[in-house]
């Protein structure tokens, strides 16, 4: 009876451990979305300046990630998604002219909805949007519309495709 209140007890502690690691990479995650939500905020409303400012934090986010202690799978999704969303963002904070901009942001949508879906760590509920003009999606964190591709020409076009409730 000793040696199985032990190995609840070591069981327990193991739990405790893994659910700790996973919260904060859940936490650190969940910076990086927001990261780029704020990259995704300014492209909507023409700012390019700022999409460079934030494009470098939501770098500095992905960075920060502790993602050693991630299961295999997402691990390997993570790593190939990252490293997408870094070159993405470099390419984003080096374009001068915002039409360049929100193509390399293009990429690094695609890249953040695999990680959301695959990684499904988002503490709060994401809308996958997509604009049919631009035939491209990006994620929200509102349900309103707001269009990263056009910024103010067409601000409120586009639909949301997809909706995943938090975890």
């Amino acid at each position: 009876m000793k040696k199985i209140m032990i190995m609840l007890a070591i069981i327990a502690i193991a739990n405790t451990k893994l659910t700790f690691a996973q919260s904060k990479t859940d936490v650190a995650f969940n910076q990086v979305l927001t990261a780029y939500y704020d990259v995704k905020n300014a492209l909507a409303t023409d700012k390019k300046d700022v999409a460079i400012e934030k494009v470098k934090v939501l770098t500095a986010k992905v960075d920060a990630v502790p993602h050693k202690n991630l299961p295999a799978a997402q691990h390997n999704v993570w790593m190939e998604q990252a490293k997408i969303i870094k070159a993405k963002a470099a390419e984003l904070a080096a374009g001068k002219d915002i039409k360049v901009q929100r193509k390399s942001f293009e990429g690094i949508s695609y890249a953040m909805i695999k990680t959301v879906k695959n990684i499904k760590f988002n503490s709060a509920t994401v809308y996958v949007q997509h604009c049919p003009m631009a035939k491209a999606s990006w994620l929200n964190e509102k349900e309103n519309i707001e269009n990263p591709y056009y910024g103010s020409m067409m601000f409120d076009c586009g639909d949301v495709a997809e909706t995943i409730k938090a975890k």
